[in-house]
């Protein structure tokens, strides 16, 4: 699914697990660095480190 527009056109990927927890959450460390060296190799992250908007709901609800 990467590779074919890979170079060619955008991809927008998001998460909400920091990439430092996908280790973790792929488990084979292989895959995991593949995985990175193709996502992150000509990426631009952002990483959002605001409290989510469903978290600032509830507070104001109590």
């Amino acid at each position: 699914m990467i590779e074919d527009p890979h170079g060619r056109k955008s991809i927008i990927i998001t998460s909400q697990l920091p990439t430092d927890n996908w280790y973790n959450a792929i488990g084979d460390p292989t895959v995991t660095d593949t995985i990175m060296d193709h996502i992150i190799h000509t990426a631009h992250r952002i990483e959002l480190t605001v409290e989510s908007v469903h978290k600032m709901t509830a507070h104001r609800g109590k």
